[in-house]
């Protein structure tokens, strides 16, 4: 009696060994790649329960979800000759998993070091000031390339940015002369330009004041006005604009090119 109740405790231990190695569940984010005898089976299973045959299937996991590689800093040399040092993050997520595991060793590895290559290939086909104003279009330009590296292995790149560009502090103190020398530009630029403004202006205002002259007076008058309020101390003694336009009617001609 005791023999078969030996017995049959083994064979249920067995049996729970077979169904424990048998029995899997994949997350709803994951995939098995299943291997026959080491033969790829057509579809993964999952996500949810499935079975395994013990020692027969091997499996291997693939996470679905998107994967954020960090790409490590690059010393790059630009187009026209600046080193930089670069650091980009890449956005990916597998699409097909049996690709993934059968056409890569390692998918994580392969998409890190391509992604390490084209930063310095293609930021070394533009200048530095490509890369620091148009930093849209190099990030399109690397997701681009990046993508069509890592599509035969089933991952599909998303997005990548180029996070960080360290420049020589040379070359930022010659950043910094440039900025300076071009706001001083823009601000005589503006300062030219009102003053051509100014100048039409007052242009303008004598061909008005010369249709009336007594607006030539009451301007006169506003101007002892605004100097007797802003400085109470300065003693102001108009002179009649008659008088003076008298007195340039009395000389001669001689006299006021010889004055």
């Amino acid at each position: 009696m005791n023999a078969a109740l030996i017995v049959v405790a083994v064979v249920a231990l067995i049996v729970i060994v077979i169904l424990f190695a048998a029995v899997k569940i994949a997350r709803e984010y994951e995939r098995a790649v299943v291997f026959r005898l080491g033969r790829l089976l057509p579809e993964p299973k999952g996500p949810g329960l499935f079975l395994l045959i013990p020692v027969v299937d091997r499996m291997v996991k693939v996470d679905l979800r998107t994967v954020t590689l960090n790409v490590p800093p690059q010393e790059v040399i630009t187009k026209d000759n600046v080193p930089v040092r670069v650091n980009a993050v890449a956005y990916f997520r597998i699409v097909e998993p049996k690709a993934a595991i059968v056409q890569v060793e390692n998918y994580m590895s392969a998409t890190s070091q391509i992604s390490q290559t084209t930063l310095r290939s293609v930021l070394g086909q533009h200048v530095l000031d490509e890369l620091l104003s148009e930093r849209d279009k190099i990030n399109a330009i690397l997701q681009t390339i990046i993508d069509e590296a890592t599509s035969p292995w089933g991952i599909k790149v998303s997005v990548v940015e180029v996070k960080d560009v360290e420049i020589p502090s040379d070359m930022q103190r010659a950043m910094a002369r440039q900025a300076e020398a071009e706001r001083e530009r823009r601000a005589k630029v503006i300062n030219a330009e009102g003053e051509f403004q100014a100048s039409q202006r007052l242009r303008d205002a004598a061909a008005v004041m010369s249709l009336e002259p007594i607006t030539v007076q009451l301007r006169y008058l506003q101007t002892l006005l605004e100097i007797g309020s802003n400085n109470n101390s300065t003693i102001v003694f108009p002179i009649p604009i008659d008088l003076l336009t008298a007195l340039k009617q009395t000389l001669r001609p001689e006299d006021v090119e010889q004055s």
